[in-house]
């Protein structure tokens, strides 16, 4: 027996503002339900003794302290900018706001 019903997938359908045609119910129907089953066995394979976890492997902290390093000058950054405006770069507006 199907657990997802062609009428369920209708009524999301029609919840999401999707036109589907018959044809398509009914795949889209058989495919929702292999998901529930694929979820539904996972669930099973799920041991109390496992913590949940949102990734395989245990992350460590990859940032490094701010530290100061050579960089361009004002000028060097801006040198090959196509417009520049009391030491920035130009860019056209686009918001269409008053100055």
């Amino acid at each position: 027996m199907s657990a997802i019903t062609r009428d369920e997938v209708a009524h999301l359908a029609r919840l999401s503002r999707l036109a589907l045609a018959d044809d398509e119910l009914d795949h889209f129907a058989a495919q929702l339900d292999q998901i529930v089953g694929a979820v539904a066995r996972v669930a099973e394979v799920a041991a109390d003794d496992i913590p949940p976890s949102s990734h395989a492997l245990p992350l460590t902290n990859v940032f490094r302290p701010d530290e100061v390093r050579p960089c361009l000058t004002p000028e060097e950054a801006l040198s090959g900018a196509p417009a520049v405006e009391d030491d920035r770069f130009r860019v056209p507006r686009i918001l269409g706001e008053e100055a």
